[in-house]
Parts: C-alpha cells; sequence; structure tokens
C-alpha cells in the first residue's frame, strides 16, 4: 500500500485523476449542450485542458518565479494576460469546432464574452492559485517547526552536557572529604554516587523520566552533599505524597539545588540552611527552594550559569506553561518554580 501511494505520488498520477474526475462531471452535466456527443466530449476536453493548464502555469511559473520573488506587478501583468489570451483562443476553437463565429467575434457583446468566459477563468485559476498557497504555507509552517525542534533538542543536549562535567567534579570533591572517614560512609557514598551515574548515563536520552526518579536523584545529591557539611549546617529535603505518577524532564531541577549548596551560607552562630518542599497541586507542580547565604557584595549578582540553563529549558520545554520567582534577600536566597503538567 505505501509503495502503490509513493509511485502516485512519484509520478503525480493523482493529478492526472483528478483531471479525469473533472472531465467526467463537467462532460456529464454540458453534454446535453451540444448537437453531437462527440462535439461535446471535444469541447469538454479543450475546456478541461485549457484550464488544467493555466492553474499549472499559474502554480509551478508565476507564483514561484514571480510572486515568491516580490515582482507582484510582473506576477499581476502575467496573470491577466494570460487569462484573456487563452479566453479569447479558446472560444475561437471551440467556435470553429461547432462552426458558430459568433463565439470568437468578440466585438458583438462583449460583456457577455466577458462574463462567460473570462470572468470563469478569473475565478477557478485563483481557486487553483489559493489551493497552492496554502499548501505552500501548510508546508512552511512543518518545515519551520522541524526546525524549531531540532534547534531545540541540540540546544538542549548543549545545556545537558554543561550540566553534567558539573555534577561529577562536585560530587567527586564530596567523596574526598570522605577518605579520612569511616569506609562503610564511604562505601554508602560510592552507592548514591554510582546510582546518579548510572541515572545520568541511561536516563538523560529520554524525553522525560518519572518524578520519583528525578525525587531520588536530588535525594541522592542532597547526602552526599550533606556529608562535605558539619553539624552548623541542616538540610532538609520533604514532598508531598501528590508528587508523583507524572513524568519530568531529566535533571532539569538539580541546579537551582546546586545553586543553593554552592552560595549556602557559613554562619559561626546563625543556622546555615538548604531547605527543598514539593508539590502537586490539581495539575500544578511546585518546588521550592531556599537556602540561608552570606551578604553579597554589590558587584555580585545572583545566580549564575546553572540558573540560566534552567531559564532556558524551561522556555524551550514548558513554553507559557511555567513560573519561575527568584527572590534575594539580605540573608535568604530562594527559588520558587511553577510547572503546568496539564
Amino acid at each position: 500500500m505505501m509503495h502503490n501511494a509513493s509511485f502516485f505520488l512519484k509520478y503525480r498520477l493523482h493529478h492526472l485523476f483528478f483531471w479525469m474526475l473533472v472531465f467526467g462531471i463537467w462532460y456529464f452535466f454540458r453534454v446535453d449542450d451540444y448537437a453531437r456527443a462527440s462535439t461535446a466530449f471535444r469541447v469538454t476536453a479543450l475546456k478541461v485542458v485549457d484550464l488544467a493548464l493555466m492553474i499549472y502555469i499559474v502554480n509551478y511559473l508565476f507564483i514561484p518565479f514571480l510572486l515568491y520573488k516580490k515582482r507582484y506587478v510582473w506576477f499581476v501583468m502575467a496573470f491577466i494576460a494570460m487569462i484573456l489570451f487563452s479566453s479569447m483562443a479558446k472560444m475561437y476553437i471551440i467556435g470553429k469546432m461547432t462552426h458558430n463565429p459568433l463565439l470568437y467575434n468578440w466585438g458583438i457583446d462583449l460583456k457577455r464574452r466577458i462574463y462567460d468566459n473570462v470572468l470563469p477563468h478569473f475565478f477557478l485559476v485563483t481557486a487553483g492559485a489559493a489551493v497552492k498557497l496554502m499548501m505552500d504555507y501548510g508546508r512552511l509552517q512543518k518545515r519551520m517547526a522541524e526546525i524549531a525542534k531540532e534547534k531545540a533538542e541540540a540546544e538542549l543536549n548543549f545545556l545537558k552536557s554543561q550540566i553534567n562535567p558539573h555534577f561529577v567534579f562536585n560530587t567527586l570533591n564530596a567523596i574526598y572529604f570522605l577518605i579520612q572517614k569511616e569506609n562503610a560512609e564511604a562505601r554508602n557514598a560510592l552507592h548514591r554516587f554510582s546510582d546518579m551515574l548510572r541515572y545520568q548515563l541511561y536516563e538523560m536520552g529520554g524525553q522525560k523520566v518519572p518524578v520519583e526518579k528525578e525525587i531520588a536523584y536530588l535525594r541522592d545529591y542532597m547526602d552526599l552533599q550533606q556529608l562535605r557539611k558539619d553539624d552548623r549546617y541542616t538540610v532538609r529535603f520533604n514532598y508531598t505524597e501528590q508528587v508523583k505518577e507524572f513524568s519530568i524532564e531529566p535533571l532539569l531541577l538539580v541546579p537551582l539545588v546546586e545553586n543553593a549548596f554552592k552560595h549556602i551560607s557559613h554562619h559561626q552562630d546563625q543556622p546555615n540552611e538548604v531547605e527543598v518542599r514539593m508539590d502537586r497541586q490539581n495539575s500544578q507542580f511546585i518546588f521550592d527552594i531556599r537556602n540561608s547565604r552570606e551578604v553579597l557584595l554589590t558587584t555580585e549578582k545572583p545566580g549564575g550559569i546553572g540558573l540560566q540553563n534552567v531559564r532556558r529549558r524551561l522556555e524551550l520545554l514548558y513554553p507559557g506553561k511555567h513560573q519561575l520567582l527568584i527572590q534575594a534577600s539580605t540573608n535568604e536566597f530562594h527559588v520558587n518554580l511553577k510547572i503546568d503538567l496539564s
């Protein structure tokens, strides 16, 4: 079936069948207008060939080489000239076929000649050109969508490649601090790290992953980061029972958590905290993270490449369906992300 369809499209046989159908319908309704069926056949064939020829000339010559090249005046002039010439030539030939000189005598009843011949030509050919323009527009929109998708996928892959090395070096640095601790704890940390690395290697290829896997990844990441901190640091990770049974892009939330640990405060007499909360309210996923921080210098801006990546990925993945709020106070950095899952 597919082979037959491609054969028809390759040799444009569907065009042939379309014009055969037009001929059949036209002949059926006009055969009684002529004294003999053979005359009706020849006249109908002439009219159908004439109409088809004009439509193809407009669609495959005038539109590509004049209209699309913004030669509007030439297009209009060529279009009108073709309609007039075709109408006069067709009526002359039909007049000779039917032995009716009145058909090619344009000096007699000019208005009727224009109404019966020129105007039908004009509207039929215009309709054919309109179909061509709509089909070209549809193909253009489809191609633009494909290009935009390819560009978005390439950009997403680039952004993900920026995230991965950053994570690996951070984690290796965390494990480095475990060398002087108990071996059991070090083995546990390496096990978590292997799970996270496996997640990156085998889950990143898909478009989305279950949110449960993303939660497990974030928990392992935060546990590894906690190993680097002493009792002065508090790490909390909470999520409600509603955060389940939906999918999310892998590692979308990780830069937000990385940023929190990167900029966490190091107070001696005040709390140093990172808190993550996740919730789902109807079709809206809510991710909230805050961390205590040092007083920033006036030249230092909150965030960095990680947050820029998150913004860009959200624009590509959830256009018009997300809200990212970033607030920085004197002693706290707060990020709230809402994603519409509907």
